[in-house]
């Protein structure tokens, strides 16, 4: 028994530095979108990343928790193809008209200053669907800067 807790510390002390190493390669990343008094109900939004060519590559959030509605944002929708593993425990309420909404996730280092955008999806019931309300690239020289949206956001900002 001795042996195998010995092991299992060797083991240890020789994966710690690695796993430390690869949860540093990650940066917290705010985003804060203000939506425009477009008198409708609340807006569902995804936030997603896109390489250079504008496909998709990972779910950042999903405000909005009814699934069944996610077919109206139309980018995000058919980049994730809708499946629960591309948004499962990144969602939370939809945001109301005039409000401001701030959520902070996950980027992995890799993805800033190396051509990724963040883009924003909108929907609100009885209006029109918005692909690509929002299109920001991910760098740091972007970070703090306010962007308008096409038609629902009245501002968007990200810091890193």
């Amino acid at each position: 028994m001795k042996k195998i807790t010995r092991l299992f510390y060797l083991l240890g002390f020789f994966f710690m530095p690695m796993l430390v190493s690869v949860t540093a390669l990650a940066s917290n990343v705010q985003m804060t979108v203000q939506l425009q008094n477009y008198g409708g109900d609340g807006a569902y939004l995804a936030f997603y990343l896109t390489d250079e060519k504008g496909a998709y590559t990972d779910t950042l959030w999903i405000a909005g928790t009814k699934p069944k509605y996610y077919k109206h944002l139309p980018g995000w929708a058919r980049g994730s193809g809708r499946r629960a593993s591309e948004y499962d425990g990144l969602t939370g309420a939809s945001v109301s008209a005039g409000d401001t909404f701030t959520v902070t996730v996950h980027i992995d280092d890799a993805f800033i200053n190396a051509g990724f955008q963040i883009r924003v999806d909108a929907s609100v019931e009885d209006m029109r669907d918005i692909s690509n309300e929002v299109v920001v690239p991910l760098t740091t020289s972007g970070a703090g800067l306010n962007h308008t949206g096409r038609h629902y956001v009245r501002n968007f900002k990200y810091s890193l």
